[in-house]
């Protein structure tokens, strides 16, 4: 990728409800060399955003569309990278990856699509390494808690007992807070895009799907309520596992496949003991409403006192095949959905251009491109915390 690009991070979107998120972040996060500007279809509306942010009035402003393939890349060739939030992605992302992937310019999204997700990696990916662009997915609370989650106890893994583990459950703890509309959005989408495809289904049934060319052992379905007697606790099905497990597996095959060809992984809630955690497992798991009518639309979005006010805990055993295990918890401040993600996917695009700028392209992971380096950025900046437990 060029290093004389004029900027070091566009925000596209930043008229949108996270977008704005992130550059009010850029905006006021200290990062005071960094060149940046923000990006949408209408200049007098960055305008007002900028204003309203308290972003500095010589803040570059950017048009450009979706609609309008030229303006995306005019907008890619004077970037090092493009953080885009202008979703669902199977809708409005391909040209903007298209048009990256040519120009050798980064790219960050939120996305959750597995089944797109695969598609681009088709599409895209032999031309991003050929340009040295780095397409990494998935910028958010889906996936990086999890993604780097799983990377971090398998250090710890192999700090413990000298090797990694070849099964790590990932569990929620607690968590506060509500997903984005951006989310709800893109599982409508999917769910009609598969609807109409039978290969979208399955792709969206393949723990497998962004792994091309390589399918490991089977996975637990992670579909059912249950109960976990080594910790003491019922567990639920989480929302985000079907996207958050295949980023998992795509790191490992993208790294080597150092956690073994035969890894295991899944992701489920943890509810409590007794009766009481019985009822809460089965409360949750018949919850329907992130795809219900009457959530948050795109562009939406809770309160500054409801995102202050929400956190996520998540728990990672890594387990060895002698009985051993070891525990590692990721923790986040602010809400899951927004507050959070906006300040994920802002660190990732910064660990990108200032920590590894000389990884190779390709269609990669946030686990894959940039572990450690942006386990360093989340904790010292973005509210997270990754901590061993045992």
């Amino acid at each position: 990728m060029s290093g004389s690009r004029e900027f070091d991070v566009i925000v596209y979107g930043a008229t949108g409800y996270t977008g704005r998120l992130v550059a009010e972040y850029l905006a006021k996060s200290g990062h005071g060399d960094l060149e940046w500007a923000m990006a949408g279809r209408s200049a007098d509306k960055l305008a007002a955003v900028r204003d309203e942010i308290g972003a500095p009035a010589d803040t570059p402003l950017v048009v450009a569309n979706a609609d309008d393939p030229a303006s995306l890349a005019a907008m890619a060739g004077r970037t090092k990278v493009v953080l885009t939030t202008v979703g669902p992605y199977q809708l409005y992302g391909e040209p903007l990856i298209a048009v990256c992937a040519e120009a050798g310019t980064d790219y960050v999204d939120l996305c959750g699509e597995p089944a797109w997700m695969r598609q681009m990696i088709d599409k895209y990916d032999a031309k991003a390494k050929a340009s040295g662009a780095r397409i990494v997915f998935s910028c958010g609370f889906d996936s990086i808690p999890f993604d780097l989650g799983v990377w971090f106890v398998q250090q710890a893994a192999k700090e413990e007992f000298g090797e990694v583990a070849r099964r790590v459950r990932g569990r929620v703890r607690a968590m506060q807070g509500t997903f984005s509309g951006g989310t709800a959005a893109s599982l409508k989408a999917t769910l009609a895009a598969a609807a109409k495809d039978p290969a979208v289904l399955q792709l969206l049934i393949n723990p497998f799907a962004l792994t091309p060319g390589f399918t490991g052992p089977q996975q637990p379905r992670g579909d059912a309520v249950d109960f976990e007697a080594s910790l003491d606790s019922w567990v639920a099905p989480f929302i985000m596992a079907a996207i958050n497990t295949r980023n998992v597996h795509r790191s490992n095959f993208l790294l080597g496949h150092p956690w073994g060809e035969d890894f295991v992984y899944d992701e489920m809630v943890l509810t409590g003991p007794g009766d009481a955690g019985e009822a809460a497992a089965k409360a949750v798991a018949g919850d329907n409403s992130l795809g219900a009518e009457g959530g948050p639309k795109p562009g939406e979005g809770p309160s500054a006192e409801e995102r202050e006010a929400g956190f996520y805990d998540v728990l990672f055993v890594a387990e060895m095949p002698d009985g051993g295990r070891v525990t590692a918890g990721v923790k986040g401040d602010k809400d899951p959905g927004y507050g959070s993600t906006s300040k994920m996917i802002a660190e990732s695009a910064l660990c990108l251009v200032r920590d590894v700028p000389d990884a190779p392209g390709g269609v990669t992971t946030p686990g894959a491109v940039m572990a450690e380096p942006l386990i360093a950025r989340l904790t010292a900046h973005a509210g997270l915390s990754f901590t061993r437990e045992s």
